[in-house]
């Protein structure tokens, strides 16, 4: 029921679409979203998940995971991420990987909404290292579509896969185009 609500109000209501798919049968993988320019980006994330019916989450700090907003945060999918004591962020998600049998982790490699000339490379390494694939995600706020590209396996070599992803990307204007490195 809930899905169906979901799709009323994003395919009929909003005017979105949603292309290519998620491959159901990969529980682990890094879902980089990009552009990332609005806070909106977090509500198209929602009902794009709830359409497409898959488990998918989310890294935050750990202080945002306490009362009383932990329970909701984790409902939501969310994982708190200790970054206390040094702690290198790209082994403690890799951590995090290797402790969950279902674990999709999306995440924007401008990371901010701001404008930026170039992504951070955590999300690549996190992939790396978790031995998990990347999976590009495009929010085209011009056409209003939501579009999934098949799984991209990172190889070692960084800007060559960098080439690679970045070109799924061509053209996706984001809520705010100013703000994007598109």
């Amino acid at each position: 029921m809930k899905r169906k609500i979901y799709k009323l109000i994003f395919f009929r209501l909003m005017g979105w679409k949603i292309t290519g798919s998620m491959d159901a049968s990969i529980k682990k993988s890094v879902m980089i979203v990009v552009p990332h320019t609005s806070w909106n980006d977090f509500f198209t994330g929602l009902f794009a998940r709830g359409i497409i019916g898959l488990e998918m989450h989310w890294v935050g700090k750990k202080e945002l995971f306490k009362f009383p907003f932990s329970g909701y945060f984790r409902w939501m999918g969310g994982e708190p991420l200790d970054r206390s004591g040094g702690r290198n962020n790209v082994d403690a998600i890799v951590d995090i990987f290797k402790k969950r049998g279902v674990f999709r982790m999306a995440i924007a490699p401008e990371g901010t909404r701001k404008k930026v000339t170039e992504w951070k490379t955590g999300f690549y390494y996190i992939a790396l290292k978790a031995d998990v694939p990347i999976i590009p995600i495009a929010f085209d706020y011009g056409s209003k579509e939501v579009n999934v590209a098949p799984a991209f396996y990172p190889t070692g070599d960084i800007e060559d896969d960098f080439r690679k992803l970045e070109s799924h990307f061509i053209g996706v204007k984001g809520k705010f185009p100013e703000k994007s490195n598109l």
